[in-house]
């Protein structure tokens, strides 16, 4: 019953968030909006949420109005509003796509709802946390797409406010600093070089993020030493089966993948999605963006050998070669 009741309501607020924005699809121009909202008195900053939350629902860029919150409301109650109407709107289309268009939303998404799956499946919020923080999809259709997920709408809620916090900030005081500039306020320099360290910042957060989320390298000793107790790890080879097979050998009970077919073949590693995976390439540049193919697609404890085969080889570790009662397609699959 709470769930037909849910449709309903949703149904009844989707339809009102259409009709209104047809009946006032002029406002969405950020001139009008603005002399919308000044005539609004006390009841602008609603009425902006309500607006923001409609242009999420509907697709509408988001950009355009954070940019106008800043202008509107300065770079503190902007950066509020522009946050709660933002949340509101992406929570309305999570609810949306888990209760009354689950089909149309996962034909969208295509491929990459299996991604979200995955990484819901692995992380939790984290993953959610994550995808807000470094932009892998469209926000928009991110929403929706969450909706289809296991992910409980508290734990979408609070792990997307908190986790646009910070591109609400820079976006908010960008649109600030431009209507100080339009309007000749003071010190607008200082304000300009502001707005660019938060826009920075932000566009640091993604490198930062997958740094931390390729997990930790590993040293080759360590590797070996797990080996030998027994470990279950998938030892993950990701240059080319020329490489694989070549002068610097590979390590015993490694699958070779290379990394530019890894995004195609993480079928056959499935497996190890929540068990320790260790890549190895010549050095760890081809494992880093390994690792950061796997982190992306829900692999919870991906770690990258450090100085890969060289570092190996330099201990003198046994590295395993073309075997003669084995053979090596193309793809570098030992086959019989």
């Amino acid at each position: 019953m709470s769930s037909r009741l849910m449709r309903v309501g949703l149904l009844l607020v989707l339809v009102a968030g259409v009709v209104l924005a047809v009946f006032y699809r002029d406002r969405f121009d950020v001139g009008a909006l603005e002399l919308w909202i000044q005539d609004a008195g006390i009841w602008a900053p609603l009425l902006f949420m309500a607006v923001y939350a409609i242009a999420a629902v509907l697709f509408l860029p988001g950009t355009v109005m954070t940019l106008a919150g800043g202008a509107l409301f300065g770079p503190v109650l902007g950066t509020f509003y522009n946050l709660t109407g933002a949340t509101i709107g992406a929570l309305l289309a999570f609810l949306v796509a888990r209760y009354l268009a689950s089909d149309w939303i996962a034909d969208k998404a295509g491929g990459r709802l299996k991604q979200l799956i995955n990484g819901v499946e692995s992380e939790g919020w984290r993953f959610v946390a994550f995808t807000r923080l470094v932009p892998l999809f469209p926000f928009n259709l991110l929403n929706y797409a969450l909706g289809l997920t296991r992910i409980s709408w508290s734990h979408y809620l609070v792990a997307t406010y908190v986790c646009m916090l910070p591109g609400a900030m820079a976006y908010t005081y960008l649109g600030y600093a431009g209507r100080e500039a339009v309007g000749g306020g003071e010190g607008l320099i200082r304000k300009a070089l502001l707005a660019l360290a938060l826009l920075a910042v932000v566009a640091f957060l993604p490198r930062l993020i997958g740094r931390l989320r390729r997990g930790s390298m590993v040293d080759v000793t360590q590797l070996k030493q797990r080996l030998d107790a027994g470990e279950d790890i998938l030892v993950l080879d990701v240059r080319t089966p020329e490489d694989f097979v070549g002068e610097q050998g590979h390590i015993e009970r490694a699958i070779n993948i290379p990394v530019e077919e890894l995004g195609a073949r993480l079928a056959e590693i499935s497996d190890y999605q929540q068990r320790p995976v260790i890549i190895v390439c010549r050095t760890d540049r081809k494992s880093s963006r390994a690792a950061r193919i796997l982190a992306q697609n829900g692999f919870a404890d991906a770690h990258v050998a450090r100085n890969g085969m060289t570092a190996w080889n330099d201990q003198g570790y046994a590295s395993a070669g073309r075997h003669r009662d084995q053979h090596y397609d193309s793809a570098g699959r030992v086959g019989s």
